[in-house]
């Protein structure tokens, strides 16, 4: 009697110890943590959410002069400049065609386009929701970018060696000059100046690997900081005006310089010779390089 006691005793112990095991297992299987167990890690940062557009924003018209990442910088014909995002929902139009989504347009928006671009307001900025551009500017912007022809790669190397600066100006044959200008202070073209710049640009085009370097000028009225300025922005309304309304391709214009009263062709001692020193010169250059080819 006392074996077979101590057998079932045996047999019950083995039954609990073995429910012991299996809701042990159980419990971990639940999330206890085992002390042997150690787990380094961070929580994954939610994305962070896109600019959301809150109410119609201004119409912008200009050239891009600037591209960065998700923003392209548009400067208008009056010299200002406004800095605008695009996205996904950023729709590029052409000449009345649609240019594909938003990897294209985002490829389509090139330096040196003309654009009007509708935009909406988000948060402090503006983002871009309709692009419009016409089809023989964006074909003349690819070829700059891919830069192919002979003339492109003449016309870098013409504006690296120019870059803010007129030292070089001995390289070039100098064609023709055309001044136009302006009101103390002001930046405004009169008819008679667009119709000069029109058809100076008419008479370059007839002229083999012509470039036109366009340089800004002021008076000696006012301070250093404020002709600067009043310079560069004379010279951004000319090239504009040239581009978008004289057809002058982008790609045969050097980069422009502000050179404040630098440089005057008359005494700024009279009123007079203020007047003349007030100006844009647009300057029809050829390497020599080149010239006669």
């Amino acid at each position: 009697m006392h074996i077979i006691s101590s057998r079932l005793e045996l047999r019950l112990l083995a039954a609990v110890l073995t429910m012991t095991s299996v809701g042990a297992l159980s419990a971990q299987d639940q999330g206890t943590a085992d002390p042997n167990i150690v787990v380094n890690g961070a929580i994954p940062a939610a994305p962070a959410a896109a600019p959301v557009a809150t109410a119609p924003g201004p119409e912008i018209k200009g050239i891009i002069t600037a591209r960065h990442d998700d923003k392209i910088k548009v400067t208008g014909d009056d010299g200002t400049s406004t800095v605008v995002a695009v996205n996904d929902t950023t729709r590029v139009k052409g000449g009345g065609g649609l240019f594909g989504g938003s990897k294209l347009a985002t490829n389509s928006l090139l330096n040196g386009l003309p654009v009007t671009v509708k935009t909406m307001q988000s948060g402090d900025g503006l983002v871009a929701s309709q692009v419009n551009l016409r089809k023989t500017d964006l074909k003349t912007a690819r070829m700059i970018r891919n830069g192919t022809a002979q003339g492109f790669d003449e016309q870098t190397a013409a504006t690296e060696s120019l870059r803010g600066r007129m030292g070089d100006i001995d390289k070039y044959n100098i064609k023709g000059t055309t001044n136009v200008h302006f009101d103390t202070g002001k930046a405004d073209l009169s008819s008679q100046d667009k119709a000069e710049l029109c058809s100076t640009a008419t008479a370059a085009q007839g002229q083999e690997n012509a470039l036109m370097l366009v340089v800004g000028y002021t008076d000696s009225t006012g301070g250093d900081d404020l002709n600067q300025a009043l310079s560069e922005k004379r010279a951004a309304r000319v090239i504009n005006y040239l581009q978008q309304a004289c057809h002058w391709k982008p790609y045969r214009m050097l980069t422009p310089t502000g050179m404040a009263k630098a440089d005057p062709l008359a005494d700024n001692s009279t009123p007079e010779g203020k007047a003349q020193n007030r100006r844009v010169a647009v300057n029809i250059l050829v390497s020599k390089s080149v010239d006669g080819l």
